[in-house]
């Protein structure tokens, strides 16, 4: 399992639903994410770019992808971004690895 950031911005039509019959929203996540074997680890409405950030416990990157596919393809999502999530022990992880990286830039 493996932790994404996923920010979703929902199209003028689907906010237009939701101030008509204002939801939550937070269970259709959790039964998305629970189809793709995954899990919701939070969940929050914002202000800016995006309408939702949640933070979700997935099995992978295919199943990451499948939740952004299948949701955006309802059309009630304009943008759909997802940030793969590290742990702090990874990312230190990957700077001594990239410390080894042998790599030439073009000249």
């Amino acid at each position: 399992m493996g932790l994404y950031l996923m920010q979703v911005a929902y199209t003028s039509s689907a906010v237009k639903a939701l101030v008509g019959k204002p939801q939550a929203r937070k269970d259709v996540v959790e039964k998305v994410l629970a189809s793709v074997g995954g899990k919701l680890v939070s969940f929050h409405f914002c202000f800016g770019d995006y309408d939702v950030v949640l933070i979700a416990d997935v099995p992978g990157n295919d199943a990451a992808a499948a939740v952004a596919l299948a949701t955006s393809a309802t059309g009630a999502i304009s943008k759909f971004h997802t940030t793969v999530l590290m742990t702090a022990e990874e990312g230190v992880s990957a700077m001594t690895k990239a410390g080894k990286v042998s790599y030439t830039p073009p000249a």
